[in-house]
């Protein structure tokens, strides 16, 4: 089979996935639905193994991920960092719970290599499952590589409805809080614009008319991830941990304009690429193995949400936030961007009696929710994953 036709059923599947996802508002996930379906192709033999190699996106993939993590890395802008603090220490707090509970319980009931597999999955999104499936292949524990995937795809099954549960309750507190109309706790809709891409761009050191190219900005991004893979064969240090670190000093040095992948109009393609390299992870794996490994990657999502959980009410009550403003922004991690900002609109909508509730909620809501998310997904998960795959 010609590999366009290979690529169109892989982008197919995908698409089908944004389908459903969208229609659902993200209640149907859609890497669940492109890992559920691929499965099941691979299984029947309906797609042949080989023909996911052959489609060259694999290889694609592989050559993006550390330029898409160099991009993960000028997506929070410093300023909203520091205006949300509270949102980043308390997600910070429910990742360290978490891992915690995994590392010490995982490892009691089944093995340290199972708590591995499902620890930087559960605390991050797509990279952070690259990172830790790489790692095991690598390190040879093929027998748990069913782990991670089945983690990954099924997480969001648990973190969206119970964050959407505790957000509408306190949704319910700010609409019946008559006070709060005129109060303002600097966590209001101008902090969640520029985490959306909106907010003004700071002056850079090259000069904007060579950044409007889009391929000058591809090269940019891609000397990030040369370099960082370079300085992961030198040092040993993952090189996922370089490209985030040089994505973030390079946005701070002001050398990457902000959400820089974005700029360059690659990211679609980027993300279809990225999605493959997950998909291609699948080869090998057996029915008899994903169905072997539910046991374990139940008791993962269950110890690993309950540290999540407990580090929202602890980081809440240091903060002096209501568990159930704190909760949903640990449990971001469980799914990120776009479900963070999907939810709260449906909340803000659902709970807002008035155009003006609806925006006082929103206002209240968006920029902590999507900043536990970047937090967590953007940059504690790679950070979780790449730290602990190199314990192996």
């Amino acid at each position: 089979m010609q590999p366009i036709y290979i690529v169109l059923i892989l982008i197919a599947i995908i698409a089908l996935g944004e389908v459903l996802s969208l229609s659902s508002r993200a209640k149907i996930p859609t890497l669940l639905v492109v890992v559920a379906v691929t499965f099941l192709l691979l299984q029947t033999g309906i797609l042949p193994e080989s023909y996911i190699e052959a489609s060259t996106l694999v290889a694609v993939g592989g050559v993006l991920v550390p330029v898409l993590i160099v991009h993960l890395g000028t997506m929070i802008p410093l300023s909203v960092i520091k205006s949300q603090y509270k949102a980043v220490i308390i997600t910070l707090i429910g990742l360290v719970i978490s891992v915690a509970l995994m590392l010490s319980l995982i490892t009691l009931l089944f093995d340290y290599s199972t708590a591995v597999a499902g620890a930087g999955p559960l605390t991050g999104g797509i990279i952070a499952y690259i990172v830790t499936a790489e790692g095991l292949k690598e390190a040879g524990f093929t027998a748990i590589a069913a782990i991670p995937v089945v983690v990954f795809a099924l997480q969001n099954l648990v973190g969206m409805p119970l964050t959407s549960t505790l957000l509408s309750k306190y949704a319910v507190s700010i609409r019946d809080d008559l006070s709060s109309r005129d109060s303002s706790n600097g966590e209001g809709d101008s902090d969640g614009s520029a985490l959306l891409g909106t907010n003004s761009q700071k002056k850079l050191l090259i000069p904007e008319k060579f950044l409007s190219s889009n391929f000058i900005l591809l090269f940019m991004l891609f000397i990030g991830g040369a370099l960082a893979t370079w300085l992961g064969e030198v040092t040993g240090i993952n090189y996922s941990l370089w490209s985030l670190a040089i994505g973030v000093a390079g946005a701070a040095l002001r050398i990457y304009p902000d959400r820089a992948l974005d700029r360059s109009n690659s990211s679609g393609f980027a993300m279809v690429a990225l999605i493959v390299v997950v998909v291609s992870s699948l080869v090998g794996i057996t029915f008899e193995q994903v169905v072997a490994s539910l046991v374990a990657v139940i008791t993962i999502i269950l110890i690993g949400t309950t540290g999540l959980v407990l580090g929202g009410i602890i980081g809440g009550k240091i903060f002096k936030w209501k568990s159930t403003k704190a909760i949903p922004v640990v449990l971001t991690a469980m799914y990120g961007f776009p479900g963070d900002y999907l939810i709260v609109e449906e909340v803000s909508r659902s709970v807002g009696r008035t155009k003006e509730e609806e925006k006082r909620i929103m206002d209240e809501l968006v920029a902590p929710m999507l900043i536990g998310g970047f937090t967590s997904v953007t940059v504690g998960s790679i950070v979780i994953a790449s730290v602990l795959i190199s314990t192996l």
